[in-house]
């Protein structure tokens, strides 16, 4: 099926977003940033989504569109979406927009498919899920395809916790921890590029390795594969006792993501399957980044 895109759009140059803009055709892509991006040799325009303004945003015709950037945290809703919505000129024929598995709110660890009930337990993930319900009624009125990539904790180089486990931070207990849900950034990445070909079929799809191993194990294996001793463990109790409301929200949450339509429709082989496998080439990658540097 030969595809009617000639443009690729990424708004939102963070760690994501910056990576699958250098993955696309040069010739063929733009980013958009609210702040300047050195490290990228992509040509980004800056908008200011968090302005009062109705000036126009121009994209490219038959562009496809990734929408990264994260709502600010002053709503209930997401105001840089609306403001860019209402600006964008002419409706892009695609929009792929990252969200999170948040949305889901705590299944108590069950399997957990895109058809599953949305009921989000944290403001977070309720801006999040305010930002899909915008984007649908917005993609209908358009007749704009619209594809919702419902994330989890995303790893990679610069993304492994290093920090916090030189500090020494207690992690919970295996007996009390949960099952993760995590993806490596590369993966991702061809994830969000495969979403904005418009050979797929839209719709919602949950994005993760698969590799239902707790967080307190990746912490474990991180430190463990970096050589830095094993963080302490506390119980769920203790943690209540002494964590931020934020910290203890994710705690609270269980779910275990079925990635069987990221497969079997979305059609993406993933490289980091095994989360152990993925943190050992992110940890090779920060190497080369500090030798490169």
């Amino acid at each position: 099926m030969p595809s009617n895109l000639s443009h690729f759009v990424v708004a939102g140059t963070g760690y994501t977003g910056l990576r699958v803009l250098n993955a696309l055709p040069a010739d063929r892509s733009l980013g958009m940033s609210r702040a300047a991006v050195a490290s990228s040799q992509r040509k980004i325009r800056i908008v200011d989504l968090d302005a009062s303004s109705t000036q126009e945003i121009s994209l490219p015709g038959h562009c496809a569109l990734l929408y990264s950037v994260p709502p600010a945290r002053d709503s209930k809703e997401d105001k840089r979406l609306a403001s860019f919505l209402a600006r964008i000129q002419p409706a892009p024929l695609r929009i792929v927009y990252l969200s999170t598995s948040g949305v889901y709110g705590d299944r108590r660890g069950k399997l957990t498919r895109e058809s599953d009930p949305v009921i989000p337990c944290t403001d977070r993930a309720r801006r999040r899920l305010a930002a899909e319900q915008l984007l649908v009624q917005w993609c209908q009125h358009a007749a704009c395809e619209l594809m919702l990539l419902r994330v989890p904790a995303i790893y990679g180089p610069g993304r492994l916790g290093l920090e916090r486990l030189k500090n020494a931070a207690p992690i919970i207990r295996e007996a009390d921890a949960g099952p993760g849900n995590r993806i490596h950034v590369d993966d991702l990445v061809t994830c969000c590029i495969a979403a904005m070909t418009d050979t797929t079929p839209p719709g919602i799809y949950n994005i993760a390795d698969g590799d239902g191993r707790s967080n307190s194990w990746f912490r474990r294996t991180v430190a463990d594969l970096a050589g830095l001793p094993a963080p302490p463990e506390i119980s769920f109790e203790e943690a209540e006792r002494t964590w931020s409301e934020t910290r203890l929200s994710f705690l609270r949450e269980s779910r275990q993501l079925d990635t069987e339509k990221l497969r079997s429709v979305l059609k993406v082989q993933l490289r980091y399957t095994n989360a152990e496998e993925g943190i050992r080439a992110s940890l090779a990658a920060e190497c080369d980044q500090r030798d490169s540097g």
